[in-house]
């Protein structure tokens, strides 16, 4: 290892955040809400008890920032019709499988002898499909603009070998627009943002400058470990006081303004924006991407048949309300109770960046 290199324990010093914790509490002069869009950043401010160190004036919530969370039933009805079909093999990532349906989750489908596989990465889909040239493979792809650079090298990979049994399902969301429609809300309760530095990595920081004009709030990129969320705070804090509108780094050994130019020309080959539904926010313009018609003989929505049928959140999940910023987990009756991770009502409580979760293994009694 690199000795120049810092180790990660430098940004989770107790000592400096205590440091760093005091200055905010000095500098706050009045009540805030800031609203963290990453569902990592989420689970970092739980586990290390962030906000038990900040005092009463300041008030952190989560925002829609887990991709698996605001995909909605609909799609996860499509994704289980796909693998029911006979010689097709689905292929998504683990927090995927247990997202209730209203067929039930992809595992029970699994269970059921329908091919039903856990990969870590669409390459490792597309080699699915390789080996297997008389099945159908598609690719459940979720995810925020940080995994849509992946999502892209596979379809340019399979288009170059010519691997015509690999497709998407594509549920990949952009984060800007949710933003967009969080900051316009009548009842808006949030005075500014923190946003996820993996994102603004790859994208780049362009699109969060309007939103900010817009709508008079700081916007300062963060990333996910305890310091780096204290110092996107403070930042954050030292605006707001200032009456300050606007886009801050707060993680620049991440983060270019212009994100990575390789990644972002391979998702802007591949993919172009469309609306899409999340969960909690109904459908968002430009908010999705799609495959570019280019790369059409792809895309699992034109292989597949399905029912245009909408589906409705078990009307005792308030994950709507919890993505949206409205409501904390704790504050929904069953949370803990009759909604936990190995029987979850909504998907919150079961990714691995859902803020029920995030509460449910750090704050339980």
């Amino acid at each position: 290892m690199d000795a120049s290199l810092p180790h990660v324990g430098v940004y989770r010093d107790r000592a400096l955040a205590q440091g760093l914790a005091a200055r905010i509490r000095t500098t706050q002069s009045r009540p805030w809400t800031l609203m963290e869009i990453c569902g990592g950043q989420t689970h970092a401010i739980v586990k290390y008890g962030i906000e038990s160190l900040l005092g009463e004036r300041l008030t952190l919530v989560h925002g829609p920032g887990c991709p698996v969370c605001v995909t909605p039933i609909s799609l996860i009805d499509q994704a289980a019709a796909i693998a029911a079909q006979p010689e097709v093999t689905l292929c998504a990532f683990g927090d995927m499988l247990r997202v209730p349906g209203t067929r039930g989750d992809l595992l029970e489908f699994k269970s059921l002898g329908h091919d039903v596989r856990l990969v870590y990465s669409p390459l490792d889909a597309l080699g699915v499909a390789h080996a297997n040239p008389g099945r159908e493979v598609v690719m459940f792809a979720i995810g925020f603009e940080t995994t849509a650079p992946a999502y892209a090298s596979a379809v340019q990979c399979a288009a170059r070998d010519g691997v015509e049994n690999f497709s998407l399902l594509s549920a990949l969301v952009r984060v800007p627009p949710a933003l967009e429609a969080i900051l316009g809300a009548e009842d808006r309760v949030v005075d500014g943002v923190l946003a996820a530095g993996h994102v603004c990595a790859v994208m780049g920081t362009g699109e969060y400058h309007a939103l900010a004009e817009r709508f008079g709030v700081p916007i300062v990129i963060t990333g996910f470990e305890p310091l780096d969320i204290l110092a996107g705070i403070e930042r954050c804090i030292e605006r707001l006081e200032r009456d300050e509108a606007g886009v801050f780094n707060a993680y620049p050994r991440t983060v270019a303004d212009a994100g990575n130019v390789h990644a972002r020309a391979a998702v802007e080959a591949v993919f172009e924006t469309v609306d899409r539904a999340w969960r909690g926010f109904g459908v968002l313009p430009a908010s999705g991407l799609g495959l570019r018609e280019a790369f059409a003989a792809f895309d699992a929505t034109r292989r597949f048949e399905f029912e245009s049928a909408s589906a409705a959140d078990n009307s005792e999940c308030i994950s709507a309300r919890i993505l949206t910023g409205a409501a904390r987990p704790d504050a929904c009756p069953a949370f803990g109770s009759r909604c936990v991770p190995e029987h979850p009502l909504g998907a919150p409580m079961v990714s691995s960046e859902g803020a029920c979760a995030a509460y449910y293994h750090y704050r339980q009694p």
